[in-house]
């Protein structure tokens, strides 16, 4: 719907800023005291585009994928330039199982899958060697910022 007049584009402009600063400070998760700043893939789209083409990931941010379903997972690193590590969390958030150190891939459909050892309804992409810094190990909770999370 149209505004009824300009002056509205310049509250437009402030408010997209305002928008620009909140998502920065943003969504963050917790995991063996440290906290990152996360992305979040809770649709079929970001999931699957992921961080595909991405030439770097701060230290200190990943990616959070919310699935629909707790169930086995499986991730690949199609188009991925940044080698990760994929950590499993079931519905309390609890780690399943990592996958670390996974190496880029620049090989299409061709790379190779990195699946779950366990349902998962969580999946977080930090940078490699993260979860063995962090002395990741199944069980540990991992805790979600305000907002974060539909499935409680």
């Amino acid at each position: 719907m149209p505004f009824p007049h300009p002056r509205p584009t310049l509250l437009m402009a402030f408010l997209a800023l305002s928008g620009c600063a909140s998502a920065g400070a943003g969504n963050w998760v917790e995991l063996g005291g440290k906290r990152f700043t996360v992305e979040i893939a809770d649709d079929a789209a970001e999931r699957a585009r992921g961080l595909m083409f991405r030439d770097d990931l701060a230290a200190d941010h990943g990616m959070l994928f919310v699935h629909d379903t707790e169930e086995p997972q499986q991730y690949w690193m199609k188009n991925c330039r940044i080698p990760l590590d994929i950590l499993f969390f079931d519905h309390q958030r609890h780690l399943v199982s990592v996958q670390a150190d996974v190496p880029a891939c620049s090989a299409g459909d061709q790379c190779p899958p990195y699946a779950s050892d366990g349902s998962a309804l969580y999946v977080l992409e930090l940078n490699a060697g993260m979860a063995a810094s962090l002395h990741a190990k199944a069980g540990d909770e991992l805790v979600f910022g305000p907002g974060i999370g539909k499935h409680d």
